[in-house]
């Protein structure tokens, strides 16, 4: 039995891509080696960021230190991160801060009633700029001593009175969080991962659907394309698969991506905060995530060819699909918080509800209904693409490359302007 036509051109179109370097690069290196470049440049900047504000000496003035606790003011001087700065006066130093000339200004105060047997105890306050980083840090370094220089003084003061500890301190924050490392995991990859497959796919699209379009007019190989043995329907129909595969097997390849560099780069890092990340999917979320990923895919190639089909050149091409591109962001206006899910309006906006659908995925929510929803929206985009691609290919002067319009041009003179009825039917004659 003789071969398909369109999957002869669909296998012509799958080899040329393969011997096109920036097709190479966008729809299949890119997704594979972003997350191991991108993670590491970003701890990496992280790493070296940090350290740089570690060799940093945080300025602070210190007031009203009682004789009884000068112990405090050593133990500031002997760490080398903190300088400490002579100031009059509280308000003179709170000037200085607010001039920049300090980072925090320590205002020691008797505890007073608060602290029944305890004279000499004390309550700190601390003056800072939370606008600044290097105030804020100054706070957290400095907090740090006070709190323990203040806690080795009242277990000194308990044990010499004799007063049972809890009446002096009250008692203790023990913060706990009853989320597992699993959910931990699953948090921050519900966050990143539907993005990146947005992203991806989009990129996966962008350039085949110029260069099969826009590309071969600036090569002058459209016209040869058009007289081979096969339809003009088929020879749109290969193309149309050819660039929703490269774009699904981009995404597919952000995902694998992702799953190997997440644990061997994330975890050592997330391990010296002392958090215990587990990255994991549940066993729907996988095709749910096929299925978004294909029809992301059947989108973004239908919506970028019918655009990119105007260009003769290929650079032509790029300004006129990128609106599509921008696209793919949508879902950053769509909440980022664990608290955000699917619903029966987000559904309905294209994009972004696959988008919200694969982050439902991913914490294990699957809301079949708006999952139908989403879906049928999507797919009926899609075929509202292929419904203007048939239109236009009815036009004769489009096809060989001789209309020098734009899509909306097109479709204000030839669907919607006056005549567009005749004009139509010459195109049907003439094909």
């Amino acid at each position: 039995m003789a071969e398909s036509p369109v999957l002869i051109l669909l296998g012509r179109e799958l080899r040329s891509a393969v011997r096109e370097r920036s097709i190479v690069v966008n729809s299949i290196l890119i997704p594979v080696f972003l997350y191991p470049l991108l993670l590491w440049g970003l701890f990496t900047a992280l790493t070296v960021v940090d350290g740089l504000a570690e060799r940093a000496r945080s300025r602070v003035a210190v007031h009203g230190v009682p004789e009884a606790h000068q112990e405090l003011l050593d133990s500031l001087r002997a760490l080398p991160a903190i300088e400490l700065v002579e100031s009059t006066t509280v308000e003179d130093a709170e000037r200085q801060l607010r001039a920049g000339e300090l980072d925090l200004v320590a205002d020691l105060e008797a505890a007073g009633a608060s602290s029944p047997g305890l004279a000499e105890n004390f309550r700190v306050r601390l003056l800072y700029d939370r606008a600044l980083e290097r105030s804020r840090r100054a706070r957290a370094r400095a907090a740090g001593v006070i709190e323990r220089y203040r806690e080795r003084w009242l277990s000194r003061r308990v044990e010499e009175l004799a007063i049972p500890r809890a009446e002096v301190v009250g008692f203790r924050i023990d913060p706990h969080s009853v989320s597992t490392g699993r959910q931990l995991g699953t948090l921050v990859l519900s966050e990143v991962l539907p993005l990146f497959i947005v992203v991806m796919v989009a990129l996966g699209c962008f350039i085949p659907a110029i260069d099969t379009t826009a590309g071969e007019r600036e090569r002058s190989t459209w016209e040869t394309t058009l007289i081979l043995a096969a339809s003009r329907r088929d020879v749109v129909v290969a193309k149309y698969l050819y660039v929703t595969a490269l774009g699904f097997v981009a995404g597919a390849l952000n995902v694998i991506a992702m799953f190997v560099t997440m644990a061997p780069v994330v975890a050592p890092i997330v391990a010296q905060t002392g958090e215990d990340f587990a990255f994991s999917l549940p066993v729907l979320a996988f095709p749910v995530m096929v299925l978004g990923t294909f029809v992301l895919a059947l989108f973004f190639a239908a919506a970028m060819m019918i655009l990119a089909a105007f260009a003769r050149t290929f650079k032509e091409g790029q300004g006129m699909v990128t609106p599509v591109f921008w696209l793919a962001l949508v879902p950053l206006l769509f909440g980022q918080g664990s608290e955000s899910t699917l619903t029966p309006a987000t559904a309905a906006i294209p994009v972004a509800n696959v988008a919200m659908m694969l982050r439902d995925a991913v914490r294990g929510v699957y809301q079949w209904p708006l999952i139908a929803e989403t879906l049928a929206v999507t797919l009926g985009i899609v075929v509202l693409c292929l419904l203007v691609a048939r239109t236009m290919l009815r036009f004769e002067d489009f096809l060989i490359g001789a209309y020098d319009g734009s899509f909306w041009r097109f479709l204000r003179e030839r669907t919607f302007g006056r005549g567009a009825a005749s004009r139509r039917r010459v195109g049907r004659a003439l094909t």
